[in-house]
């Protein structure tokens, strides 16, 4: 009977541990959710039918799950990218700018590589390529914002911020530029179709999820695995947590930095890549804006865990897709979308106003996000 309650006791402290971390995160939303649908209510309108259509537009049908299931797709490689440089002491603005580095690159290489080469590629060579493209692109953006906070002492918000804006206005000189479809019929800032070499399929006929899907969820596992598992992951982590003790220990603090902010940069820019080879087919100015800032916040609701991210992800991509049937359902406007978004964020950030109105006293240690000016 004692063996059988001490055998029991690892997974009771596994689930002790999962309740404790996702209490809050759960209060978060349901605050913001009660404090939406008193604002609704506040400007006439009806915020059970509201939610409804929220829920239908998001998980309603097969169509539904499928769309919502596209939304989160940017968001867990993007969440992941945050999460995992703020598990090294990071805080990484910058994943907008390195998700549209990845997907211009990647662009560039699904329609003009065949060009160049003067014949066609298979799909097992040209779709890994175009994708890794993207990927090393991104982190390469976010690495250079890693060697100057190793090297300088330069805040890497800062940076990211800078690189954000270098990498956009590049992007929109390119897309305007050389890089524009020259199609008669085309007026917009956008690459021409990458080849049917360089796209991902479809999971299923008929809807739009895609292979990238599965992707995003075995990079989610392989993020835990690397932080939990292996020297580079205890190196990160012992990093972000206190990099005196780090260095003291024999762990190079400035090659770690800047490995944590290639990785991160990497997820990013798998991000813009998954994109542009599993859905848009193409780079087109604007189709991302907002999934780099919007990872900040799913970083954070996550509590930068994996599994975490996955979820928050979920939540978001929810709530993007299932406004269009709220708005149709109620005429409310979507912007009501956002400032729920909003105030998820604010109670998530600002944890200990969740915890002083349900009266919880906080546990386990906090997520170092960053660190001062030469930190």
């Amino acid at each position: 009977m004692q063996s059988e309650k001490q055998s029991n006791s690892p997974i009771k402290k596994i689930l002790q541990s999962i309740s404790d971390a996702s209490l809050v995160p759960f209060l978060a939303i349901l605050t913001a959710v009660v404090l939406g649908g008193l604002i609704i209510s506040f400007v006439g309108g009806d915020p059970f039918l509201a939610y409804k259509g929220l829920l239908q537009g998001s998980f309603g049908s097969t169509k539904a799950l499928s769309e919502t299931a596209v939304w989160a797709t940017p968001y867990i490689f993007a969440g992941l990218a945050v999460a995992l440089a703020f598990k090294g002491g990071l805080f990484n603005i910058g994943a907008e700018g390195q998700l549209a580095v990845g997907a211009v690159f990647s662009a560039l290489i699904g329609y003009a590589l065949p060009e160049w080469l003067g014949f066609d590629l298979p799909i097992f060579i040209h779709l890994p390529l175009a994708i890794f493209v993207g990927m090393l692109t991104g982190g390469i953006w976010a690495a250079i914002v890693g060697a100057l906070k190793a090297y300088t002492g330069g805040h890497e918000v800062i940076n990211t911020i800078m690189m954000n804006y270098i990498a956009l206005n590049t992007t929109s000189f390119l897309l305007n530029g050389v890089m524009k479809d020259r199609s008669p019929t085309n007026v917009i800032a956008r690459t021409p179709l990458i080849a049917e070499s360089a796209r991902l399929p479809a999971i299923f006929d008929g809807l739009r999820i895609h292979w990238g899907f599965v992707l995003a969820l075995l990079v989610a596992f392989l993020i835990w695995w690397l932080l939990n598992k292996t020297t580079l992951g205890f190196e990160i982590r012992t990093v972000g947590l206190n990099p005196d003790a780090a260095q003291y220990a024999g762990i190079n603090v400035k090659r770690t930095i800047i490995i944590t902010m290639l990785l991160s940069g990497m997820l990013a820019g798998l991000a813009g890549s998954i994109e542009v080879t599993g859905l848009n087919y193409r780079h087109e100015l604007g189709f991302s804006v907002g999934y780099g800032f919007d990872a900040i916040a799913i970083a954070l609701l996550g509590k930068s865990h994996p599994l975490g991210i996955v979820l928050a992800s979920f939540l978001f991509a929810a709530m993007r897709n299932g406004a269009t049937r709220m708005q149709f359902l109620t005429q409310m406007p979507v912007d009501l979308i956002s400032m729920i978004q909003a105030l998820i964020l604010l109670f998530v950030a600002a944890d200990a106003i969740v915890r002083y109105i349900y009266r919880i006293k906080s546990k386990g240690e906090r997520v170092v996000l960053t660190r001062g000016w030469g930190g």
